[in-house]
């Protein structure tokens, strides 16, 4: 345990035409700070997680960091990007910093704008996530990645059309509850089951229902080694955290098993000396819903093809053994890809310490599982938080 979240801070996540990747980087940053009850002088160093691939005519984002107080002049700051694990990304560079003693306190802030950019360019941009020599001309962009990864689970473990609309009707009834969500609207079973016009077939079996929003937004935390955390007023820590980045061709793995997410949790639980039964709740990365089913197998919830059990018989929902997404996951939340990540600390650090908002706080939280997830499976990141003050 090297390192902890003293402090965080998160902007609503939605369609944001007033701001700017600027605005959100200093909103997020000066409210983090507050909140951690630190000053912009106490920071030793600055992490920035920003996607981009397109989205900014704004690049090397790094410095915006410093707009937003004039003590950051001079401090090193630095923009990472892993796709959409880039905020988990830059939470763990902020960790290594604090583990080699190089700061006791790191900001880390994660920003993406991305409803400013025309449709067919979003579809260019996410592309740019996978590996384009063989996957650049599947048609739908990124959910056609997606629609072609379900289309074959489906072949090989039956039609999950049932499954995926569960896991679809419960992030988006978590995500009422959710002030900082970008769609607070409980659609229901039938809706996410059936096609329509206002839920059309997307990408393969993917139905409009089972993908994540395109949005704006930015999170913050302020992370500080253990020994200072402790003097200040909330600490929670990391006990365990693993990185593992797989092949970027689909070709080269088996994609239906998401093996570099198995590989993160196993290696994240054991350095926390826990099992996935002993977590209070996970975030987990619903870019689409047939990724949630099949991270249900990867952390090992189920047995490989029967990812559907945990959603079908409540395992998954509020009040289940457990309760994946209370925030409401990307699919009710939204994805601003460089703040995802930075956005699942935050808010599992929201519910560890009980100032989660009410209608997503997870009785009796004590530990929280995050795994973010950049790509199709390729980069995979898994964070296990517990509150130690």
């Amino acid at each position: 345990m090297t390192a902890a979240i003293v402090g965080w801070a998160h902007t609503p996540f939605g369609k944001l035409d007033a701001e700017s990747v600027e605005s959100l980087i200093v909103r997020a940053a000066n409210e983090a700070l507050d909140h951690a009850g630190v000053t912009a002088s106490d920071v030793d160093e600055i992490v920035l997680g920003h996607f981009n691939a397109g989205f900014s005519a704004q690049d090397f984002t790094a410095s915006l960091v410093l707009q937003a107080d004039p003590a950051f002049r001079f401090k090193p700051t630095t923009r990472v990007e892993n796709a959409c694990a880039t905020g988990s990304a830059a939470v763990h560079q902020g960790i290594k910093t604090i583990e080699a003693r190089k700061a006791r306190i790191v900001l880390v802030v994660g920003v993406e704008q991305m409803t400013t950019t025309p449709g067919p360019e979003i579809g260019r941009n996410l592309l740019k996530a996978s590996y384009l020599k063989e996957e650049g001309d599947i048609v739908g962009g990124f959910a056609g990645v997606f629609g072609k990864i379900a289309g074959a689970y489906f072949q090989k473990y039956g039609d999950q059309s049932d499954a995926l609309a569960m896991i679809a009707a419960k992030n988006h009834r978590n995500g009422v509850g959710n002030p900082y969500a970008q769609m607070r609207k409980d659609l229901g079973f039938d809706f996410c089951r059936q096609e329509s016009d206002k839920n059309p077939f997307v990408a393969g079996p993917l139905k409009r229902t089972d993908c994540s929003l395109v949005s704006d937004g930015a999170a913050a935390v302020v992370l500080a080694d253990v020994e200072t955390a402790l003097r200040m007023r909330r600490a929670v820590v990391f006990r365990g955290r693993a990185h593992a980045q797989d092949f970027l061709p689909m070709s080269k793995r088996d994609i239906l098993k998401f093996e570099g997410c198995s590989q993160a949790w196993s290696r994240a639980l054991a350095e926390a000396g826990v099992t996935l039964g002993d977590l209070s709740f996970v975030e987990t990365h619903d870019c689409f819903t047939i990724a949630e089913l099949i991270e249900y197998e990867a952390m090992g919830l189920t047995p490989e093809g029967q990812g559907a059990r945990a959603i079908q018989e409540g395992w998954t929902q509020m009040d289940g053994k457990l309760p994946v997404n209370p925030s409401g996951g990307l699919k009710a939340k939204g994805h601003p890809i460089g703040a995802t990540g930075v956005s699942m600390h935050a808010l599992s650090a929201m519910q560890l310490t009980g100032e989660a908002p009410e209608g997503i706080q997870v009785k009796g939280a004590r530990l929280a599982g995050i795994f973010n997830m950049g790509g199709a499976a390729v980069a995979n990141y898994v964070s296990v938080l517990e509150r130690i003050k």
